[in-house]
């Protein structure tokens, strides 16, 4: 007898062409091993973003409980992704509880309709990964925590898939992944295998990436806050990173003091029983070493896990020990083993103290303390993958909860918003109207409900035009509203009257209407008028041409982005000048500084765009002003880009990019080269690398040491390079420096100024990030456009004087700036008072803290912040302050746009 397959041939094979893919549907998901041929932790290995892309694609295709969706791009092009894991009846009815998340979270709908939603909604959390990159570990547990989340078969995992919808965001700094990942692999076996790449890790901002999520600036920043806060509404958000102390294992709530009080305190009690189910998790499955109250604190917003606790959601952050694929060893003899030590770690060295050091005493806030050893790149992938399963076990066992809380903080924001202020109005016709929009843009973005007023109207007394925004307090992400529109008080947290207030984690004020030069009215009233919800970014009302153009046309300086506009047109070959004097154009008064732009044949065209596109009004000219005028060209723009990566470098470098101008970066064999006279300005930015250098620009003039960094990274700009850049600027040159790069300039070039604070003790003075009234020169060419009043970031800063005569002593500045005189008889050296420099910004006499927290202002009240030094036939302008600080300080750009635009008039010109 023939067998089977012999007598029906065709049927069979019909049955298994049937059923091969309903089988190889129902198969197990391949493992990130089986794809990647080693298992992610495994010591010395690292996955390339390449490889997770596919990984992640991959398993979306062979799981009906994963999706994926790409939500952005970064600064070098590769795709971000979200990751949606979920049960597959989840899945399937997903716009139905992104719906419900979103009604919880605004709290517009009343109790017995939230309590309903609650019931049949499931709980949202957001899981993220390689925000940090170099931060290893928690890029590469992201594969396996996706594989687990999507393929484990136990109770507890199918009850979480039931319950919640995870958002995993696997990767957040593809770009610096990839970085770092090649340094990493360059310098594996070699004596550099533990160092950091010589460049920053995200291709602007370095480690301030996750300074960037009220801005919004990057475009990672950007994809992310439209789904968190315009889509999703997640009730729970855990940020993960790599910076435990070193005698500890992870970092977990709760957090530490001070506490912003914005912030629900729904919000932080969520938080410490979010943080509390983790250290039980930890402590059961005997993995000792988590602690709380390691000074994170709730003050600060502007971070991943920070911005959502104003809008009533749970921000959870982690810092796991043991950031590299290298094993490591931990000598726990040189742990701290009490409080006192922990808090003096300078305690803690070389020569051991046995009082002081050893495996920690267990505490409240460390109740199970980690005895060191040997650690594997493993261990904190384990951390972090047991930490984020406690965190979606927590929202799986109380969905109900966590939906119903966030509603519930929302409605009391919604109520504390119908008294006080009320209402939030931003004029669309104020001076600065491009970043009026930009603030308007970036407040949208994290979720703000904000109206667009369809005609003109009158509130408090004041007329507002058509097109002013109108934001009310009464919604439920009202914290982040006035968290960002109004002042911040940093409060007092000594716990003895005698001793220091504690300093705040980051920063202690960044009011942004401050910060931006943007008015905005705060009204006790509702304000009731004829206007249309806000719906994606604010509209760029077209600029208007008035006037006969015969000549040319006049540009206000006052907007930032007139010098976007003047870049282009320069940059396409129009002449273009700007008025020393202001003028008549018709019948409007043009202010010193305006841009004269020559009609040429094409230029009516060009106008007409930039009208169009960046919403400015050009003037006709129908003749040449009778004023002095100096013609200006696009200047060529140097920034030193040292190998000891500056996060300072990189925002500067995304400001003046943005801006248009032509800049090329300087490496330390560029500047040491000597041949700098293509440039006809370079920014020396703040220098990063303080603590490792232990001074203030030492990563600037000797870089990394010998033996410490492959040879070609090493050794700074060295006194050659010193020498190049003093040369350049004493043939004509301009140099602007930034922070502590002001330092390097006094010393290396004999300047005559000196920075007041350089050497002030912390007790006698400290502002370590916030904003200080300062007063601006507005008829000096650096002032052009210049609100005469505004707010400097002011981190660390510093205020410069001329030195004594005493300095006249010193051979150097003898020669440059000294002049003898006669005084009582006597022949005496001292400083020619007219060539030792021009300040052009100073700080306030009174009122100088305008938000956040001083101590010591009294040392720089009414001294100069900013000031010009003529060095030869060129200049220095030093920034006692960063004016583009994280892309924040736009009230204070135009210092820097026109020290550049000056930098290309030639001498002679009026």
């Amino acid at each position: 007898m023939r067998n089977t397959f012999q007598r029906y041939p065709r049927f069979l094979l019909t049955v298994i062409a049937i059923l091969l893919p309903i089988l190889a549907s129902h198969a197990a998901p391949q493992s990130p091993a089986e794809l990647f041929g080693f298992q992610p932790g495994d010591d010395y290995k690292l996955a390339s973003y390449e490889q997770m892309e596919t990984y992640y694609r991959q398993l979306a295709a062979e799981s009906d409980r994963v999706q994926i969706r790409e939500i952005g791009e970064t600064p070098l092009g590769r795709t971000l992704y979200v990751l949606t894991i979920s049960s597959e009846e989840n899945l399937r009815n997903l716009e139905r509880y992104r719906s419900i998340s979103e009604q919880l979270a605004r709290a517009r709908i009343d109790t017995e309709t939230a309590e309903q939603l609650a019931g049949e909604g499931k709980a949202v959390v957001w899981i993220d990964a390689g925000l940090h990159a170099t931060e290893l570990a928690h890029g590469q547990m992201a594969t396996l925590l996706a594989h687990r989340v999507a393929t484990e078969e136990s109770a507890e995992m199918k009850a979480i898939r039931d319950n919640v919808i995870l958002l995993l965001m696997p990767i957040m700094n593809p770009d610096g992944l990839e970085i770092v990942r090649k340094w990493y692999e360059s310098q594996l076996d070699t004596p550099f295998e533990q160092t950091s790449p010589p460049e920053l890790y995200h291709h602007y901002v370095g480690h301030d990436n996750n300074r960037d999520f009220f801005m919004n600036n990057m475009p990672e920043s950007k994809a992310v806050a439209q789904v968190i806060y315009n889509e999703w509404y997640p009730q729970i958000i855990y940020d993960q990173h790599q910076s435990s102390p070193g005698y500890a294992r992870i970092v977990i709530p709760p957090y530490s003091d001070p506490l912003n009080p914005l912030i629900h305190p729904g919000v932080m009690t969520g938080l410490n029983e979010i943080g509390s189910a983790m250290g039980n998790r930890f402590a059961l499955n005997k993995m000792p070493g988590a602690i709380s109250d390691a000074g994170y604190s709730m003050w600060w917003n502007g971070g991943m896990r920070t911005v959502p606790y104003f809008h009533n959601m749970l921000g959870i952050l982690t810092e796991t020990g043991h950031s590299s694929p290298s094993p490591k060893f931990y000598d726990p003899k040189i742990f701290p083993k009490t409080i006192a030590a922990r808090a003096n770690p300078s305690a803690i060295g070389i020569e051991v103290d046995e009082e002081l050091s050893g495996v920690p005493d267990a505490r409240v806030d460390y109740s199970y303390p980690w005895p060191g050893g040997e650690s594997h790149f493993s261990e904190p992938v384990k951390f972090m993958i047991t930490g984020s399963i406690a965190v979606l076990r927590a929202a799986s066992d109380s969905s109900l909860k966590w939906q119903t809380n966030i509603y519930r903080m929302g409605r009391d924001a919604i109520a504390e918003g119908e008294t006080g202020i009320r209402s939030y109005v931003i004029a669309a016709d104020q001076p600065n109207h491009d970043e009026a929009r930009n603030l308007v843009n970036l407040l949208h973005e994290g979720g703000i409900e904000i109206d667009r007023a369809s005609k003109p109207f009158r509130a408090n007394g004041n007329r507002y035009a058509e097109g002013s925004y109108i934001i009310s307090a009464a919604q439920a992400f009202r914290p982040y509203i006035v968290d960002l529109l109004e002042k911040q008080t940093y409060p007092d947290t000594r716990l003895d009257p005698a001793g220091s207030i504690k300093p705040p984690y980051d920063i202690a004020g960044w009011t942004l209407p401050l910060q931006m030069d943007v008015t905005v009215d705060y009204l006790e009233d509702v304000i009731d008028v004829d206007a249309k919800r806000l719906s994606g970014s604010a509209p760029v009302p077209a600029g208007t041409i008035r006037g006969n153009a015969d000549f040319g046309y006049a540009l206000s300086h006052v907007t930032n982005a007139s010098i976007k506009a003047v870049n282009r047109l320069m940059a396409s070959g129009e002449n273009v000048a700007w008025a020393s004097e202001s003028f008549r154009a018709g019948r409007t008064t043009m202010s010193a500084g305006t841009f004269v732009i020559e009609s040429g044949d094409q230029t009516a065209d060009k106008v007409t765009a930039l009208a169009s596109e960046l919403g400015l009004d050009f003037t006709g000219l129908s003749s040449e002003p009778s004023i002095a005028t100096s013609r200006l060209r696009l200047p060529e723009v140097g920034m030193y880009k040292s190998y000891v990566a500056s996060m300072d470098e990189g925002w500067t470098r995304w400001v003046i990019e943005d801006y248009e101008f032509d800049l090329v970066s300087l490496s330390d064999d560029d500047i040491r080269s000597g041949d700098l006279s293509g440039l006809d300005a370079i920014i020396m930015p703040h220098p990063d690398g303080q603590v490792l250098f232990k001074d203030k620009v030492g990563s600037i003039l000797t870089g990394y040491s010998q033996g410490s960094m492959p040879d070609e990274y090493t050794g700074g700009i060295g006194l050659e390079g010193a020498y190049a850049l003093q040369s350049f600027v004493s043939s004509g040159g301009t140099m602007l420096t930034f922070g502590n790069a002001a330092e390097f300039a006094i010393e290396q070039f004999g300047l005559p100024v000196r920075n007041i604070v350089g050497s002030a003790s912390a007790e006698n003075f400290s502002i370590p990030g916030s904003l200080i009234r300062i007063s601006v020169d507005t008829s000096d060419v650096l002032g052009y456009g210049m609100s005469a009043e505004t707010a400097a970031n002011f981190v660390k800063g510093a205020t410069f004087d001329s030195l004594s005569q005493t300095g006249c002593a010193d051979d150097l500045l003898n020669q440059r700036y000294c002049i003898e005189v006669t005084r009582g008889g006597k022949s005496m050296k001292t400083f020619d008072e007219s060539v030792l420099f021009d300040s052009i910004v100073n700080y306030a006499e009174e009122e100088l803290l305008m938000s956040g927290w001083a101590e010591g202002e009294e040392f720089i009240a009414g001294k100069s912040a900013v000031v010009r030094v003529p060095h030869g036939d060129g200049e220095v302008i030093i920034f006692g302050f960063r004016p583009q600080f994280r892309g924040q300080s736009r009230g204070t750009y135009k210092l820097i746009f026109n020290a550049l635009l000056n930098a290309t008039i030639e001498d002679g010109q009026p």
